[in-house]
């Protein structure tokens, strides 16, 4: 009898074929208010890292950008600020992100430069080498199996084309991550119980940033994939990283 795999939901040990449905219902639970949180549990830094994610990212006009995990469209708005004349496709798993992110004012300004589509990051329905850039911010830690994501990233990019993550991470001072911990686990859950309802997704997304493995695993990790060329950055001291790799 084949044993059955398991993986992590936060802290919780479950069925591998169980994940992806139990992450598809946190982020159908919270899409309505999911910029508003973002901005609250932030005090807004997730802009600023966003914004640093595309410096480092450089768009270009003419390039063809995924955005996996992409949900209401804020890095999907952001390249096409920088790049006009590019184009993007946001890639979700969760239908009603999706829907979200088409009710934004940018998503009829950008219209005809903008795909939504619905699939899945460890099997996603696109051809090989078909984008220049692949993205995903905060969507990674919550994939069943991180090595399949990025072997999809690394299959569908052209070659010469570029990675780039931006996910929570690791302070690598013990008394800040200590403290950090502190607020994940006090703060954001009851904010999100006050905010949407709903406190239980928010305990998940803060112990899922807490299983995520450091900078320098998930480096290794992108490695293995194929990429080269690997590098990351801090954010807010470890608080968030971005990770950079290119198809070679």
């Amino acid at each position: 009898m084949t044993e059955t795999k398991k993986t992590h939901f936060g802290f919780q040990t479950v069925d591998e074929d169980a994940k992806a449905g139990m992450v598809h219902g946190v982020f159908s639970s919270v899409a309505s208010r999911y910029d508003v949180m973002n901005d609250l549990m932030s005090v807004g830094i997730h802009r600023i890292w966003k914004n640093a994610m595309m410096d480092w990212l450089a768009p270009r006009n003419g390039q063809q950008l995924l955005d996996v995990a992409g949900g209401t469209g804020d890095v999907a708005f952001r390249f096409l600020d920088r790049a006009p004349e590019a184009s993007v496709t946001v890639c979700d798993m969760t239908e009603s992100m999706l829907v979200e992110g088409r009710k934004r004012a940018e998503a009829a300004e950008k219209a005809d430069r903008l795909a939504w589509v619905t699939g899945d990051a460890m099997q996603l329905p696109f051809a090989d080498n078909s984008f220049d850039r692949y993205t995903i911010s905060f969507g990674i830690r919550n994939v069943t199996r991180i090595p399949d994501a990025l072997a999809e990233a690394y299959r569908v990019l052209r070659p010469g084309g570029r990675l780039m993550v931006l996910e929570f991470s690791q302070i690598p001072v013990p008394a800040m991550q200590w403290a950090y911990d502190r607020y994940s686990f006090n703060v954001i859950p009851a904010m999100g119980q006050a905010v949407t309802g709903d406190r239980d997704s928010y305990q998940y997304l803060v112990e899922s940033i807490r299983k995520f493995p450091d900078q320098d695993t998930f480096a290794g990790l992108i490695r293995d994939a194929g990429f080269g060329r690997v590098q990351w950055r801090n954010m807010s001291m470890g608080i968030a990283a971005l990770h950079s790799g290119w198809k070679l």
